[in-house]
């Protein structure tokens, strides 16, 4: 599974994703990351404590979370 596009909230922040035409919440997204059933991304932390999706490293920014499409 990949996430294919992306969704966020006024502030910026993700709040849910698209994988295959279903749409899941963050937190689902998170939990399947966890579980390694999605391809590209990892489970970091942030300084508050909040786990986030994380596009893993490969050296080019067309796949990072942010720059995919918004739906």
């Amino acid at each position: 599974m990949k996430i294919e596009a992306i969704k966020k909230n006024s502030e910026g922040d993700i709040t849910d994703v698209m994988i295959s035409g279903n749409v899941y919440s963050i937190n689902d997204a998170i939990m399947l990351a966890r579980d390694g059933k999605i391809e590209g991304v990892n489970v970091a932390k942030a300084r508050s404590g909040r786990e986030y999706l994380r596009s893993n490293p490969d050296g080019s920014e067309d796949n990072n979370l942010d720059n995919l499409p918004a739906f």
